[in-house]
C-alpha cells in the first residue's frame, strides 16, 4: 500500500484532501475500486469517475475534486510526465528473488556486486562484472569479459555477448540481444550486388562467387539509463565498438548494424532497421519502421516520421517522412498531388486540354 501524501511528494503532485488515504495500483476511472488511484487526468475522463468507486484520482490542475465526489485528489501541470513518476513508484519488478538462485550458473571469475539477483537457469561468464543491484533474470547469457554497471535489469532470454559494456540502469526487455556479430560478407571479386550499385542497371555483370563472411572484432558500448526493447539487437563492431550514447530508448524488434554510432537521449520505436557504418546525432527520434542505409548520418534532433527511408544525409533538426526521405512538408504536397492524379489521369485520356484546379480537399 502507498499513502497518497508519499505519491504526491514522489511524483511532484500537489495533493487536496486526505493525505492518509493508501492506494494499492492505478486504475483507469471508471475501473477504479476505493483502494486504487484513477487516472483522470484530462477532463473528459471525469465522466467515467462517476461510474468506478475510486476515492482519489489523478486530475488535470485547475480540477474541482469535491465536485466529482473524491476525497482526494493529486493535481499535476503535465500528466503524462507524473505518470512516469508513478509508475515508476507502483511498479513491483519482474519478481526476482534476491541473491544467486541455486541453478543460476556463475563462473568464479565473474565479480558480482552487493545486493545483485540472478534468476534461475542464468549463466555468468568468466571475468563478467555486474554491479550493485544489479537484477539478471532467468535463462539470461552474460558472455565473458562484459561490464556492466549498477541497477540494471536483464529481462528473462536476454543475451549479452562476450566483450560488452554497459552503463547503469540499464533494461533490457525479454529476449533483445547485445552483441551479436554484425552482417558482413564479401566476396572474392565484385558482386552483382556491387555491380548493380556501380550502374543501376539490371545487366550488371558478376561472376557466380560464394560469400565470405568478415567476423566482428569490435564490440558494444552503451552508456547510462538506456532501454532496450523485446526481441530487439544491437550488433558488434567489425573493427570498432558499435557505441549507443546516454538515455536512448530502443523499442522492441529494433536493429542496430555493426559500427553504429547512435547519440544520446534518443528514441527508436518498433521495427526501425539501422544499417551499418550509421552515425545518428542526439535527440533523434525515428518512428515506426523508420530503414536507415549504411553508412548515412543523421544529424541533432531530427525527427523521421513512420515508415521513413533514409538513404542519404540528414541534417539537424529537420522533420522528415517519406519514402524517399524528403521534408515532411513536401511529402504532404506529394502526397496530395498522388490523390489528384487518377482524376488528372482520366481527364488527359479524354483530350482535356486545359486541367481545372482541383479543390485541395480531396
Amino acid at each position: 500500500m502507498h499513502r497518497l501524501d508519499e505519491i504526491a511528494a514522489a511524483i511532484g503532485a500537489r495533493l487536496e484532501g486526505r493525505g492518509d488515504l493508501s492506494i494499492r495500483r492505478a486504475a483507469e476511472p471508471a475501473d477504479a475500486g476505493p483502494e486504487d488511484l484513477a487516472l483522470a487526468a484530462d477532463p473528459r475522463y471525469a465522466a467515467e469517475l462517476a461510474r468506478g468507486r475510486a476515492r482519489a484520482a489523478l486530475l488535470w490542475e485547475g480540477a474541482d475534486w469535491q465536485a466529482l465526489g473524491l476525497e482526494a485528489a493529486l493535481l499535476v501541470r503535465r500528466p503524462r510526465y507524473a505518470l512516469a513518476a508513478l509508475s515508476r513508484r507502483l511498479d513491483q519488478g519482474p519478481g526476482i528473488g534476491p541473491g544467486i538462485h541455486p541453478a543460476a550458473i556463475v563462473d568464479p571469475a565473474a565479480t558480482v556486486g552487493e545486493d545483485a539477483a540472478i534468476g534461475p537457469f542464468a549463466v555468468i561468464g568468466a571475468g563478467v562484472v555486474l554491479g550493485p543491484g544489479a537484477r539478471i533474470g532467468p535463462h539470461v547469457t552474460v558472455g565473458a569479459g562484459t561490464r556492466i554497471g549498477s541497477d540494471v535489469l536483464l529481462h528473462a532470454g536476454v543475451r549479452i555477448a562476450a566483450g560488452v559494456v554497459i552503463g547503469d540502469r540499464f533494461i533490457a526487455q525479454p529476449n533483445a540481444v547485445v552483441g551479436g556479430d554484425g552482417f558482413s560478407f564479401v566476396t572474392p571479386e565484385r558482386s552483382r550486388v556491387e555491380a548493380a550499385r556501380a550502374t543501376l542497371a539490371d545487366g550488371a555483370e558478376a561472376a557466380p562467387q560464394a560469400w565470405a563472411r568478415i567476423h566482428s572484432l569490435g564490440g558494444v558500448r552503451i552508456g547510462d539509463d538506456v532501454e532496450l526493447g523485446a526481441l530487439s539487437a544491437i550488433d558488434r563492431g567489425t573493427n570498432r565498438d558499435t557505441v549507443v550514447g546516454r538515455g536512448t530508448n530502443i523499442d522492441n524488434l529494433v536493429q542496430i548494424g555493426h559500427n553504429c554510432i547512435i547519440g544520446r537521449d534518443c528514441m527508436f520505436c518498433g521495427n526501425v532497421g539501422i544499417s551499418g557504418s550509421v552515425s545518428i546525432g542526439d535527440r533523434v527520434v525515428l518512428g515506426g519502421k523508420v530503414g536507415v542505409g549504411d553508412h548515412v548520418f543523421i544529424g541533432d534532433d531530427v525527427v523521421a516520421g513512420g515508415g521513413t527511408r533514409i538513404r542519404t544525409n540528414v541534417p539537424k533538426g529537420r522533420v522528415i517522412l517519406g519514402d524517399p526521405a524528403v521534408k515532411m512538408e513536401t511529402q504532404l504536397a506529394i502526397n496530395k498531388a498522388l490523390r489528384r492524379l487518377p482524376r488528372f489521369m482520366e481527364r488527359v485520356a479524354h483530350g482535356n486540354k486545359a486541367v481545372p484546379k482541383e479543390d485541395d480537399s480531396e
